[in-house]
């Protein structure tokens, strides 16, 4: 299993993430774009490589996110139910790996899963100015799509959009 801790950076010009590994060394940096109408963020290496770019889709029915890969959509993002409470999304990716990601709104933990198998869980840090998550992901797994679909779902539940 692999360990993750994601913070939110507290004086950025848009949504900016660090994650750090379980040795706490920064290992992604994610770039929210500043003066955009959408949520618009590039998943980088510390190098500055972009390794997945995340946009939100304006012209769509609720909540949807892309997230694409060497400029080819990869996984589609959208929040399915949220009520009580209760946050449902679904994570569309090529063949039969679809995620679903489900957990509480007031205690910001999730879990994903695929099929009856969970794959990562998600829990917020309460103690901290910004947002910051423990993200934890089973072995074999896609971290970088995990990682970036809680940014999604901390964006969609944080902020509103």
């Amino acid at each position: 299993m692999a360990r993750y801790q994601m913070k939110q950076k507290w004086i950025s010009w848009g949504d900016d993430y660090v994650v750090r590994n379980e040795q706490g060394e920064e290992t992604f940096f994610i770039d929210g774009k500043k003066w955009s109408l959408s949520a618009k963020l590039s998943f980088q290496d510390m190098q500055g490589n972009e390794l997945a770019y995340i946009s939100q889709k304006l012209l769509a029915w609720g909540p949807t996110f892309e997230i694409s890969r060497s400029g080819s959509l990869f996984a589609v993002i959208k929040l399915r139910n949220f009520l009580g409470g209760r946050v449902v999304f679904s994570i569309d990716v090529p063949g039969p790996n679809d995620l679903t990601a489900e957990g509480n709104f007031f205690s910001r933990e999730y879990t994903f899963t695929r099929g009856a198998r969970t794959v990562a869980r998600v829990s917020k840090t309460y103690f901290s100015w910004t947002d910051t998550y423990g993200i934890d992901v089973s072995s074999g797994e896609d971290d970088i799509l995990l990682i970036a679909s809680a940014v999604v779902i901390d964006q969609c539940v944080s902020r509103g959009k």
